[in-house]
């Protein structure tokens, strides 16, 4: 129920030999510098690039990994530091080869590259740097932005230092007088078994209360995010924050737009369905975190095996090869199971080039975490197939298509669930009530998230002052459109902007829940109904990998993005769910 890592070294000397064999690859690339319009330089400079590649995502990985361990582990933590100073240093060294590639011209590389197959897999990295080229800088801007790429980028190292490297649990005397140890692992599952009001605003408030503590630490932490995204965008020459964020990847300003005016304009069954939640549940006063408790009550608990195997029972009528990729990414080894105390927390699935992916979870026995494990499972079946069919540099998908992956498995397992034999009314309503909070997070929730995204990096846009007042008011609008609840009312709820770790590591993130989430519905639909070549389309959206735009990879697998259509599917759904789940909790 842990990861092995000696898949990757078996001993620290042979980790300490492969880290420096890396940086002997990053010094190797200043002797390019000049020379990259000449053929055989070009060519060399490729395959060490490819060496590169897969070399230190093998040193890099296993150092996160380790670190994420125990995060509280000084050594662990100088060692990834190191290996990411490893990147920092080839991005300086590297500084000169997009300017001096776009003053050779697309022709002549193009024509070298065609010279060579061996370097084949290059083309589309090559393709979009010529489309991007006016946002390329000259070769001694480049370097000096280089250098200061570790400060720049230090904000998420900030935040994980303060939310992760010095938090800690709080204990909590309860009503009934059992005291019980609350961490940002555990405090949903212990909301949701609470009965007391007074016990679950403890229980909140001992997680959130650190964000108010720390309320303008955090806003200086969060408004070097955005001043980075700002002199990024304003030096390359992008006409918004937003479209330095999506023009990579050939993804319309209007993709994003399109998901915000959907999500936020069309959300009445959102309001009705917390109305109906705080009527059923017979409370006085209706609080964000009173979205844990369950409709219908169960003390079921579900073991790890357990959740595997409902897992693996939801897809047993696809294809053998995607059920046998399912069991290789859950063997031992390779997943790291429970909650410890210094541990990351939440769930991921890291991926690297040509390597056996690796699942984090702390997994509590619940409906959630079973769902957690078809998600990240099925984020590490996507790099299998991506592995299995891409080459080398490739395989990497965007994260535009990467929660599409996950987000199937949990339909398919969802489905499962609503179609078990003499399942009673109160078995209903919680599965119901599952695929309800399942929109409303990964749609709704995270879409909210990426408005206020959109709204914070539009204050500084205009030179406006970012502090603690600013971005909770975007927050507390927010809650009251989408939800229609005043987050006032609960206190430190307001400070909800400091507790997702996403702002902070990967600006422009969590949309891609909202977009990933309304394509896998819409393959998934297809799939079930078993439309002709459905699933197909789906593995091949999957094998892929990063060898094509995100939008045109959704595009081939039956979702147009350009078009509002592709989000009004889930609203769909979501009226229809909740309308069932009104006539479930009103029958006698």
């Amino acid at each position: 129920m842990q990861w092995d890592l000696t898949y990757h070294f078996n001993t620290k000397e042979a980790f300490e030999e492969a880290l420096q064999g890396v940086y002997q690859m990053v010094n190797q690339f200043a002797t390019f510098q000049g020379h990259l319009g000449e053929e055989d330089s070009f060519v060399a400079y490729c395959l060490l690039m490819k060496k590169f590649e897969e070399e230190a995502s093998r040193v890099y990985q296993y150092a996160s990994l380790k670190s994420d361990l125990n995060r509280k582990d000084v050594e662990n933590a100088a060692t990834l530091n190191r290996c990411r100073m490893a990147f920092y240093t080839l991005s300086e060294t590297t500084a000169y080869v997009e300017p001096e590639l776009i003053s050779i011209g697309e022709e002549k590389v193009m024509a070298m590259l065609n010279q060579h197959p061996e370097i084949e897999e290059f083309r589309f990295s090559l393709e979009k740097l010529f489309r991007g080229s006016k946002h390329v800088l000259d070769s001694a801007s480049e370097k000096l932005l280089s250098l200061y790429a570790p400060v720049t980028s230090s904000a998420g190292e900030l935040y994980s230092a303060l939310a992760v490297g010095d938090g800690k649990s709080v204990d909590v005397k309860l009503k009934n007088k059992q005291v019980v140890t609350v961490t940002q692992g555990n405090y949903r599952a212990l909301i949701a078994q609470s009965k007391e009001a007074s016990d679950r605003k403890k229980i909140f408030e001992a997680v959130f209360n650190t964000f108010e503590a720390h309320k303008h630490t955090y806003a200086s932490i969060y408004n070097n995010v955005l001043q980075d995204n700002k002199a990024s965008a304003k030096a390359r020459n992008y006409a918004s924050v937003l479209e330095s964020y999506l023009y990579h990847n050939h993804i319309d300003t209007s993709v994003f737009l399109n998901l915000i005016d959907v999500a936020s304009k069309h959300n009445q069954s959102v309001k009705k369905y917390i109305k109906l939640r705080k009527k059923a549940l017979g409370l006085k006063k209706y609080c964000t975190y009173d979205r844990f408790l369950e409709l219908a009550h169960s003390n079921k608990e579900y073991t790890y095996e357990e959740a595997k195997n409902l897992f693996f029972t939801a897809i047993q009528n696809f294809p053998t090869d995607f059920q046998e990729k399912a069991h290789e990414v859950l063997k031992d080894g390779f997943v790291d199971v429970e909650e410890r105390d210094g541990k990351a927390t939440g769930a991921y699935s890291s991926s690297v080039a040509n390597l056996h992916p690796f699942i984090l979870l702390n997994y509590d026995k619940t409906l959630d975490s079973v769902f957690t494990v078809a998600h990240e499972a099925g984020h590490s079946i996507h790099s299998m197939y991506a592995a299995e069919t891409q080459p080398t540099m490739l395989q990497d998908y965007t994260i535009f298509v990467a929660e599409i992956a996950s987000t199937f498995n949990e339909h398919a397992l969802l489905d499962y669930f609503l179609t078990l034999p003499n399942a009673s009314k109160e078995e209903k309503i919680m599965v119901i009530q599952k695929a309800i909070d399942e929109i409303m997070s990964t749609f709704y929730r995270q879409t909210l998230f990426a408005e206020y995204e959109y709204l914070a990096n539009q204050e500084v846009a205009q030179d406006k002052p970012i502090n603690y007042e600013v971005l909770s008011g975007i927050m507390i609008d927010l809650y009251k459109k989408y939800y229609g609840m005043d987050i006032t009312k609960e206190g430190v709820k307001q400070y909800v902007w400091a507790y997702i770790p996403h702002l902070f590591y990967t600006p422009f993130y969590v949309y891609q829940y909202a977009t990933s989430f309304a394509a896998s519905f819409k393959i998934y639909k297809d799939v079930k109904e078993n439309v002709p070549g459905a699933f197909d389309r789906y593995i091949q959206l999957l094998r892929s990998g990063g060898s094509k735009y995100p939008v045109e990879q959704a595009k081939e697998a039956g979702v147009d993005f350009t078009k509002k259509d592709a989000y009004m599917a889930v609203v769909e759904r979501m009226d229809t769910l909740v309308a069932e789940l009104e006539k479930l909790l009103t029958e006698e």
